[in-house]
Order: C-alpha cells, then structure tokens, then sequence
C-alpha cells in the first residue's frame, strides 16, 4: 500500500482479500479512530479547557484517576455504542464491562482498551496514548458477560494504539504485519506513513523503572548489571536506559529503533498479592501481538504472553517484549534462575 493513503482506504484495500468480510470491522476501526482525534484534540488543549489533574477519583485498580483518564473512557463508550460494530467494550477504567443498552445493534466484536496510558504525564506534557484490542464476540449469546473477554491473545483479531506526542499516530496490526498511520490535522485523516514496521535486531537500549531495582528478582539484576557494565562486561558494548512511564511511548520507541521494555513482577508487588503491575487484557496482549508481527518477542519471563490463559477481566502480569534477542535472553536467565 502506498505511503499516503487514508486509514479508511487501507482497511477497505486489506478487506477485500478477505472471503465474505462485511464492512463491520472497517466501521470498527473507524469508530476507533474517530474516538482516538477527539481524545488528541483534548490532549493537545489541555490546561487551556480546564482537563488536566487529578479527577478526585480511583479506577477498579485503586489508582488514582486523571480528568483525562474519566473523559477518555467516556469517547471511547460514546464512539463504539450506537454504530453496531461492538457487542460490549472493556476498560482498563471501569470494573464491569459495558453493554449495549436494549435497542441499540449490536456487532461481532468485543472492544478492549486503555482509553490513556500513561495519563500521569499528562500534567508534565510527555507523550501519551490509548492501547486496543479486538477480540470476535461468541455466536449467538443472548447475553455478553465478562467471561467472553477472557481469551488469550492469540485469539485477538487486531490490535494497536494511538500516541499523543509531536504527532498523533496510530500504529495497527491486523495479524498481517504492522502499519503506522499520522494524523494530518488540516484534513482530519489518518495517513499511512510507515508499513511492514520491522524491530531492528540489534539493539542498545533497554526501558526499566530502576527505581524499583531494590525488589527485582535474580534474572532482572543479571541482566541489568551486564549492560551497565558496558564495554567492559560479558556484552561488550555500551546501553542507554530509558524510562518514559508511559507503555505506549517506550513501545513506540522499540518499534522505531529497538530495545527491550521491562515492567518485572518482583518482592513487592508479589507481597501485595498481585503477579505484575501492567494488565494482560488492556495492555500487554495488544503490544505482545503488534510486538510479535514486527518481529520481536513478549515473554513473562517463564510463558509468552499471547498463550496467558486469562482468569479475569483485570488480570496483571509481568511484561517482557522488544527486540526478540534481548527478550530470548532474559527468558533463558530465568530458566537458570529456576
């Protein structure tokens, strides 16, 4: 496909190949976008129409919410709701899904989505962003319920996710590679400016909250320790560290130029009785999957993390993904730490 052209247009050329498509999932993924412009918008407005701070409120997770996070959740739901391409929508923001009201017509997918990640940057100006992930709604349920969203990631049909930085992009798979579409704000459009997006195999950069390194496990200090030390260590060149506290930007960055993000389960997080800190469902299914079609790897640390069989709706796991060498490695110091 040629650089240039619409997201619409892209979806509707890829349809064509595809036996006794309907025309829903391009409805879909142009529900997606539009919601996607009216949160950039917001963002971009910021303190000027009176949006960033705290919402005096706390997500299902206990966090505290942003006026951004509450208002992002709601484009989302009011974008997907009445156009019946969706039978249900899950969010990272709210504890129960949400399904249609009677009347309203109802689609074959199921939607879910991290209306913000990121969104404690809002305040500082720092890239941001809204991660999705598509799933097939079951045939013939009368009735959508939690337990339907509760595939593996295998099992997702796209994934993606917009950034709000200097440009707002969309970056997309539909399990046949990745693309990268630019938001031309004088015309309102999503233009594809990057495709087949590859993860350079080599790498020199790794993406950790160091902060944290007082609770990490064994395979977590070996590796660090072994690219700070550089020239002079076991692999003989010099690595940069990057942490942006924002998924959707440091996944940005691995698919541009490569590297290796890390969110490690460790002694804290274990002690307060949770796996990780990232959600499988919201946040580290969608990334593993466009990770994977841009030829990286995302692990756990012991099971790749699109065969995570998911027990509930906010499941938390620890996330491993980038340039496939990297992540292949740390997997491997974990089977020896075991």
């Amino acid at each position: 496909m040629r650089i240039g052209t619409t997201l619409s247009n892209y979806i509707i050329e890829n349809q064509r190949h595809i036996q006794g498509a309907t025309g829903e999932f391009t409805g879909l993924l142009n529900d997606l976008a539009v919601a996607c412009k009216k949160i950039a918008d917001l963002v971009n407005q910021g303190d000027l129409i009176n949006i960033l701070g705290s919402a005096d409120s706390e997500n299902v997770q206990g966090e505290t919410q942003k006026k951004l996070d509450v208002i992002s959740n709601e484009l989302m739901i009011n974008a997907l709701q009445f156009n019946g391409h969706i039978a249900a929508l899950a969010s990272e923001e709210m504890e129960d899904i949400f399904t249609l009201p009677p009347g309203r017509p109802r689609g074959n997918y199921l939607l879910l989505t991290d209306p913000l990640d990121g969104s404690s940057n809002t305040d500082v100006n720092v890239s941001i962003g809204t991660i999705f992930s598509i799933l097939r709604a079951p045939d013939g349920a009368d009735r959508i319920t939690a337990q339907d969203f509760l595939k593996p990631g295998t099992q997702q049909v796209a994934a993606g996710y917009c950034l709000y930085g200097p440009s707002t992009l969309m970056v997309l798979t539909t399990g046949q590679g990745v693309c990268q579409f630019t938001l031309d704000r004088a015309i309102g459009e999503f233009l594809l400016t990057r495709s087949d997006i590859q993860i350079p195999v080599e790498c020199k950069e790794y993406a950790i909250n160091a902060s944290n390194q007082r609770f990490w496990k064994a395979p977590f200090k070996r590796y660090i320790e072994e690219c700070n030390l550089g020239e002079d260590g076991p692999r003989g060149k010099n690595f940069n560290m990057r942490w942006v506290a924002s998924m959707v930007a440091e996944v940005h960055r691995i698919l541009t130029r490569g590297g290796v993000f890390m969110y490690p389960s460790d002694r804290r997080l274990e002690a307060a009785g949770k796996a990780g800190k990232l959600r499988l469902m919201y946040e580290a299914n969608p990334m593993a999957m466009l990770v994977e079609q841009a030829g990286g790897a995302a692990s756990t640390g012991t099971e790749r993390i699109l065969d995570v069989e998911p027990a509930e709706l906010h499941q938390r796991v620890p996330v491993i993904l980038g340039s496939r060498a990297e992540v292949e490695r740390l997997v491997a110091y974990h089977a020896e730490s075991e």
